[in-house]
């Protein structure tokens, strides 16, 4: 199987100082993306820029701030956007489709399956996918929020060994060098802990959305689906090229982690939790550190009201968030037995089927 790889560009990349899409950028990655398909790598493209794009078609002056102005001027930037791409990579002798994704093609795990199934179809037949989100259709609680986070589904949903990000900043800074002289370039990162967490900054473009952070997350989500990541930028020829070959000028996120099955990732990063469970000590190191399920006496707390198989949060004393599960019990039922030993809870229950609250199968960590 070809190494594959999905990059992703922002708006930043692709548009000029006063908001109009910025042709010749378009151009250039165009060229840039035909030299990696000719070294053998297969590509999937996410790329933002339709609002920023379309906003002065439509007659905007600035970026429009409000959802209905943003959802039109999507709807004629992502027009613009991707005759933009087709015109520049038939130049290369590659054709590229659009697809356009929201929030829930991914919350839906059937959806989410037909998508997948849709890009590989496309891979295989050596059609580059344009892949974006659906900004006229969606909502502001439905939104990825940027593209950076839809990059790292992408990357997970397509099983892919690399992620390149790319920004206007050459990589990840231990402080904002845009202000401080003494800030130094962080090459590669083994681990994604607070302390990394803690130096990103906010958006660096008045035309993008994603700052560091959201890159920082996006690399996260990535990382444990077991896709490297790479977050850099790339102006010049052969800049993406090194970039995905370990000598890009940026950051490098390393991933010690196997790909994650659909499930967990939707399990994971997807899904939306309808409560949560406080846990203590004793609990917290069976589930994260032993691998084994949730029982009942480790419960300490129950918040909001869900239903069997509904998706909770489960949390340690601290408030500090251990992962997510699908529960076996309604939140009632839960708060009648928890804090029990399993010999009480088959006492208080007649119809108890499992005595796990959270399978171990049905749980994902995501304590760092």
């Amino acid at each position: 199987m070809q190494h594959r790889i999905v990059i992703k560009i922002g708006s930043s990349s692709l548009t000029t100082a006063e908001g109009g899409l910025n042709r010749e950028a378009v151009s250039f990655f165009a060229s840039e993306l035909a030299g990696l398909r000719a070294t053998g790598y297969q590509i999937a493209l996410v790329s933002s820029g339709a609002v920023a794009a379309g906003f002065r078609e439509i007659g905007y002056r600035e970026r429009p701030k409000l959802l209905h102005e943003k959802q039109a001027a999507a709807a004629v930037g992502q027009a613009l956007l991707m005759q933009a791409y087709r015109e520049a990579l038939v130049q290369h002798g590659i054709s590229a489709a659009q697809v356009l994704l929201t929030r829930s093609d991914f919350q839906n795990r059937k959806r989410m399956g037909n998508a997948s199934m849709a890009l590989e179809e496309l891979l295989g037949r050596g059609v580059l996918p344009i892949i974006n989100e659906n900004d006229t259709v969606s909502v502001d609680e439905l939104k990825f929020g940027d593209n950076d986070t839809l990059s790292a589904l992408v990357g997970n949903l397509i099983k892919a060994d690399q992620l390149l990000i790319l920004t206007d900043m050459d990589g990840l800074y231990t402080k904002d060098p845009r202000h401080d002289p003494n800030a130094e370039r962080i090459a590669r990162v083994t681990e994604i802990t607070e302390e990394i967490m803690g130096v990103a900054g906010g958006a660096g473009s008045s035309v993008g959305t994603g700052g560091m952070r959201s890159k920082i997350e996006a690399a996260k989500i990535a990382s444990r689906g077991g896709v490297d990541v790479f977050v850099g930028k790339a102006d010049t020829a052969g800049d993406l090229l090194a970039g995905a070959q370990g000598r890009g000028r940026g950051t490098y996120f390393d991933t010690r982690n196997a790909a994650l099955p659909r499930k967990k990732q939707w399990l994971g990063f997807l899904s939306t939790p309808l409560g949560s469970l406080t846990v203590d000590d004793g609990a917290e190191e069976a589930i994260i550190l032993h691998g084994r399920s949730l029982l009942p006496v480790g419960i300490r707390s129950v918040h909001g009201h869900f239903q069997t198989g509904d998706v909770v949060e489960v949390q340690n004393r601290r408030g500090e968030v251990l992962g997510r599960g699908i529960v076996n019990y309604d939140s009632d039922q839960v708060q009648q037995i928890m804090g029990l030993p399993s010999s009480e809870v088959m006492k208080q229950l007649n119809d108890v089927h499992r005595l796990e609250v959270i399978h171990r199968d049905e749980w994902i960590s995501l304590k760092p």
